[in-house]
């Protein structure tokens, strides 16, 4: 008989604590270990975590649950959502690969509490599970601005407009922060500029060159500092005219 290990990591930085729990298994067959991806894009209710099926054996079924780190922790079930299932209960922006992975919808998570996560993998004669425990503000990644928009005000300024993510639903207690990228080429080399953090949703940038081409882009955080910035937004180009018409 073998002893098996499944070891899904929750990557959660820093405070990120791996526990491995072993049961015997008769499958000769090696399993890798799936890697457990956890974000919060609202706070404090869409934290979801996701993983990929391992490459080599797929598991019966998968057991995900969720407790406070505490003496008597109350373990609650964590919602699965198979691949290729809907994800309008997630309320997230998930790129087109995530429709091949497992998500876990976390609900109602605290600040300042210690989370342990529990995701089993079931296979033919055993189980393997892996335990992380994480605080919510570790894994804060707000969903990518929207509407971003970039006007000419003359030659050499324009003015970028954006809409905070759709999905950051307590914008009024849990303000957001944004950093502005932009990018041109010049002589063949790509050079780029990085402005921020703003508070508000709009800037002007200045001492551009006329008749060149820019891209802009801009990304979310929490006005505190938690968690991480959002992905790039989707980047807008704007060329400078060579002239300015005046009326």
């Amino acid at each position: 008989m073998l002893v098996h290990v499944v070891s899904l990591l929750c990557v959660l930085g820093a405070q990120a604590m791996e526990l491995h729990r072993v049961t015997p298994t008769t499958s000769a067959d090696a399993h890798s270990a799936p890697i457990v991806h956890c974000l919060c894009s609202s706070v404090p209710d869409r934290t979801v975590c996701s993983w990929a099926d391992p490459p080599q054996a797929t598991p019966l079924h998968y057991i995900a649950t969720y407790s406070e780190r505490q003496k008597q922790p109350v373990t609650r079930p964590c919602v699965l959502i198979p691949p290729g299932a809907p994800h309008s209960q997630l309320n997230v922006t998930l790129p087109p690969s995530a429709h091949k992975l497992w998500h876990c919808h976390l609900p109602e998570l605290k600040l300042l509490t210690n989370y342990i996560l529990n995701v089993t993998a079931v296979y033919p004669g055993g189980s393997s599970s892996h335990l992380s425990t994480f605080m919510m503000e570790d894994i804060v990644k707000p969903d990518p601005p929207q509407a971003v928009q970039v006007s000419c005000q003359n030659s050499r300024t324009v003015q970028v407009k954006w809409d905070p993510p759709s999905t950051w639903a307590h914008i009024d207690i849990f303000p957001l922060k944004y950093e502005l990228l932009y990018q041109w080429t010049s002589r063949g080399q790509l050079k780029f500029n990085h402005l921020g953090p703003f508070k508000r949703t709009s800037t002007p940038v200045s001492g551009l060159a006329v008749g060149r081409t820019y891209q802009f882009q801009v990304c979310a955080k929490d006005s505190l500092g938690l968690g991480h910035c959002s992905e790039w937004s989707a980047p807008v180009n704007i060329t400078l005219p060579l002239h300015t018409h005046r009326v």
